[in-house]
C-alpha cells in the first residue's frame, strides 16, 4: 500500500518495511547501530532520488509528487524531508499491521464477537474502529506546552513536556465502559485516540480502516474463523505496540489450515 501510495518502485517495495523496522528497533538501536544507520543512509539516498526525479517531472497524482509540487512542502529542505518520509513510512507500516495482527487476539478471546459480525455484516465499519481502539498501534506521544495553561486544576506551564497515553484514553472507563473487552458492537468505538485529534490527526486514519474493513469482509466472504495457534509474541516497546508474531489456525467451514 505504502508502494502504491508513494509510487515507489514496485520491485523495491521490500525495502519500505526494512526501512520501517531498523527506525524503530530497538535491538538495532542498541546492539547494531552500523547496520540501522546504513539502512537509514539507504533510505535517505533512495528518496533523494526520487525527489529529485518528481521534482523534474510533472505533477503527478502519487502523494511524494503531491508532496513536492504543493506550495507548502516544495521548499522543505533535505532534513525536513527525510524526517516526513520517516514519519510516513513507520505511520503506514508500525500501525495497521499491528491492529490486524491484534485483532486475531481479540477474536480469540471472545469468539463470540467474530459470530456476532459474521450474523451482522453492517457492524465491520464499527467493529474496524473497536479493534483501532482495543489494539492501539502507538502507546504514547509527547508533546510541548507553548503557553501557560490551567487544565482540570494542572497548572502546566510554557515549555513543560507532556505525554499522551493513547492506550490508557481508549480504556478510559468514563468514556469507554468495560474499556478492556472487546465489542465489535461498541456504539462509541470511534471515539477512540488511536489516530490523534485535532491538527494531529492522522493523515492516513481513513485508509487505516478502510484496510481492516476490507479485511474483515474478505474473511467472512470466505466463511474464515482465525485463532491463536499459540502465545502472540509483543515487542517491548515504550513507543509502539509491536505484534512481533501471532500464530494462528485459520477454519475453513470444516478444514483448518494452520
Amino acid at each position: 500500500m505504502l508502494a502504491i501510495l508513494f509510487d515507489f518502485p514496485w520491485e523495491e517495495r521490500h525495502k519500505l518495511r526494512l526501512w520501517s523496522d531498523a527506525i524503530t528497533s530497538l535491538d538495532m538501536i542498541a546492539n547494531r547501530p552500523e547496520e540501522r544507520v546504513a539502512h537509514l543512509f539507504a533510505m535517505a539516498s533512495r528518496f533523494h532520488e526520487l525527489w529529485q526525479e518528481r521534482s523534474a517531472a510533472a505533477p503527478g497524482s502519487d502523494l511524494l509528487s503531491m508532496m513536492i509540487h504543493s506550495n507548502d512542502l516544495a521548499q522543505m529542505d533535505a532534513a525536513e524531508f527525510m524526517g516526513n518520509m520517516a514519519t510516513l513510512i513507520v505511520g503506514g507500516n508500525d500501525t495497521t499491521r499491528n491492529s490486524m495482527s491484534g485483532m486475531v487476539e481479540a477474536f480469540s478471546l471472545w469468539p463470540d464477537e467474530w459470530d456476532k459480525l459474521c450474523s451482522n455484516p453492517e457492524l465491520i465499519p464499527n467493529a474496524a474502529s473497536e479493534i483501532i481502539r482495543w489494539q492501539c498501534p502507538a502507546i504514547h506521544m509527547r508533546r510541548t506546552a507553548l503557553e501557560d495553561v490551567e487544565f482540570r486544576g494542572h497548572q502546566i506551564r510554557k515549555g513543560d513536556k507532556l505525554v499522551l497515553w493513547y492506550i490508557s484514553a481508549n480504556r478510559q472507563e468514563d468514556v469507554f465502559p468495560d474499556g478492556d473487552r472487546f465489542l465489535v458492537d461498541r456504539q462509541n468505538a470511534r471515539r477512540h485516540l488511536s489516530f490523534g485529534y485535532g491538527i494531529h490527526r492522522c493523515v492516513g486514519a481513513r485508509l487505516a480502516e478502510l484496510q481492516i474493513q476490507i479485511l474483515l469482509e474478505e474473511m467472512i466472504k470466505r466463511n474464515m474463523r482465525v485463532s491463536l495457534a499459540g502465545p502472540v509474541d509483543r515487542e517491548p516497546h515504550p513507543f509502539l505496540a509491536i505484534v512481533n508474531s501471532a500464530p494462528v489456525m485459520t477454519m475453513f467451514k470444516s478444514s483448518s489450515i494452520i
